[in-house]
């Protein structure tokens, strides 16, 4: 996938990768078991996108409104330690991630596909969303995956801020190897 250039600019400083689970690593939908558990479903290609950021020092995070043993099971699977789930206030807690990492908004790429992500969208150095978010939120991102949520939507937006900061070979070259 080529990088549009007018995202160069929010690409480029891009240090860490905020993600909203459901409707962004997943399609939405969610499976109640009748034993009260549930049961969400993530692409791998999704996970690999996160693997190879973070091959190249770039964090990655959730920021949930739901709390999920799924979700915190995807995490720890992935290697992500910046879990938070159950915020019902997203900026409040973007703004303590913030503190915390000593991080600028634009530093920080967050995708996210509802009504409560509008404030840290409009906040953030890098806003992206699904296509099949919810419409209100359109106006305040930078930019529109071409894969729905939970089919390769971050996959696609991993890619970018990689070859953006030109580090899609040195994560990449040893797929390529004789």
């Amino acid at each position: 996938m080529e990088v549009p250039r007018y995202l160069l600019k929010r690409l480029k400083p891009i240090r860490l990768l905020l993600l909203d689970v459901d409707g962004v690593l997943t399609d939405g939908g969610l499976v109640y078991h009748d034993d009260g558990s549930e049961s969400k479903v993530f692409d791998v290609k999704d996970g690999h996108g996160i693997k190879l950021l973070q091959r190249a020092g770039i964090e990655v995070g959730f920021l949930t409104g739901r709390y999920s043993r799924a979700a915190r099971n995807r995490a720890r699977d992935l290697g992500i330690e910046l879990v938070l789930e159950g915020i019902k206030n997203k900026i409040k807690a973007y703004e303590e991630v913030l503190t915390r990492k000593n991080l600028s908004d634009e530093e920080v790429a967050f995708m996210g596909d509802d009504l409560v992500d509008i404030p840290v969208l409009r906040r953030v150095g890098l806003a992206v969303s699904v296509p099949d978010a919810c419409q209100d939120v359109f106006p305040y991102v930078h930019y529109i995956t071409q894969h729905s949520g939970g089919k390769g939507a971050c996959r696609e937006i991993c890619e970018m801020i990689l070859k953006a900061q030109k580090k899609w070979s040195s994560v990449t070259d040893r797929y390529f190897e004789d």
